[in-house]
């Protein structure tokens, strides 16, 4: 999404025009899941894709119309042959697909798309509202609404306050799921309308400190979970890619040092799990110097405790040292470097949720 919404960017710098395309409703097999987009520009060029093939020719095809009259599509596919016959996409699912204007003639629009931008980028999201009923669009409205998570607003579905109350209601909900949902609501008027929320959340970044048994199992768990992980381990041995292919990058540097060399920040989540309390105190007390969400330590309290009386010698503070995660991974007994691992996500996936 944070690649789509710097060209919707672009496009406004350059006082273009676009038409937007997402899958909103998939049912079975298809080549890409609800909530994936692309970005139509005027030439037919694509920023993104909506899986390829013929579904996105056709798709691209239909924009035009959307070009010309500068109100939305919905688009209805079956890939059992029907719509996509004699193509190689026929993986037996169902797909809607909406296409809607974004323009620089539209200032509220570019509000909404900018609000929208400047959340994911301070690591805080929130969620778009999209009403896709093609009347709401007339006479050049743009029923579009973002709600910040921390209370930030830009645009507004005109005509349907009750809307926005009831969906405000929901929004921690809504994010929570981290999925795309279209409702059946009723704008002021009592007018059926359908609504497309659409949770962004920024990235969690999950850096794993130490490449060793436990991290193998960590790093594909994690990464099937929405992380995106970075392993760092100071044995070039230890490093290779190969051993890692779930994970997003694989560094080998030295443990000294190494978190100032790496965007730790807000929205990320760390992970000690080297081969040594040496080495673990030596990643720990960097961390404790950045805004990661979550930090967490591996290892016994007995252990734990010798780092942590160290560590208050140095100068951290109690408070500090309640930021960590030890030992880490919620309590269930695990014993086997598989069981360790799910305790660690399970972990992540609770503090993640709890934002």
């Amino acid at each position: 999404m944070k690649e789509i919404l710097e060209k919707i960017d672009q496009v406004f710098q350059e006082r273009g025009s676009a038409v937007l395309a997402t899958i909103v409703r998939q049912a079975g097999p298809s080549p890409r899941a609800a909530g994936t987009k692309c970005l139509i520009m005027d030439d037919g060029s694509l920023s993104g894709t909506i899986g390829g093939g013929i579904l996105e020719a056709q798709t691209v095809d239909k924009a035009r119309e959307v070009f010309d009259d500068r109100l939305p599509k919905r688009l209805h596919f079956s890939l059992q042959g029907v719509d996509l016959a004699e193509t190689d996409m026929l993986c037996g699912g169902r797909v809607e697909i909406f296409l809607e204007p974004v323009s620089a003639q539209d200032p509220a629009h570019a509000a909404v798309f900018k609000e929208a931008a400047k959340a994911l980028e301070q690591g805080v999201g929130g969620l778009l509202i999209t009403i896709m009923d093609t009347e709401q669009w007339q006479h050049g409205k743009t029923p579009r609404l973002f709600l910040g998570k921390d209370g930030e607003r830009a645009g507004s579905l005109a005509g349907a306050s009750n809307i926005e109350d009831q969906l405000s209601g929901r929004l921690k909900r809504i994010l929570r799921s981290r999925q795309i949902s279209v409702f059946s609501m009723n704008d002021d008027h009592g007018n059926p309308v359908e609504v497309l929320a659409e949770p962004l959340t920024p990235p969690s970044f999950l850096y794993v400190f130490g490449a060793g048994h436990v991290s193998r199992q960590i790093v594909p768990l994690a990464d099937l979970v929405g992380f995106q992980v970075k392993v760092i381990d100071d044995r070039e041995e230890f490093t290779d890619p190969a051993l890692f292919p779930r994970a997003g990058e694989v560094r080998y540097m030295p443990f000294e040092g190494a978190v100032e060399r790496l965007k730790i920040d807000k929205p990320s989540f760390v992970v000690i799990v080297t081969r040594g309390h040496v080495h673990d105190k030596t990643v720990l007390e960097q961390a404790l110097n950045t805004r990661a969400r979550y930090i967490g330590m591996i290892g016994s309290r007995r252990k734990r405790n010798i780092i942590y009386r160290k560590l208050l010698e140095e100068g951290f503070t109690e408070q500090d040292l309640e930021r960590v995660h030890s030992p880490i991974g919620i309590d269930i007994g695990a014993e086997t470097p598989e069981e360790i691992a799910v305790s660690i996500v399970a972990e992540l996936i609770k503090v993640r949720a709890a934002e």
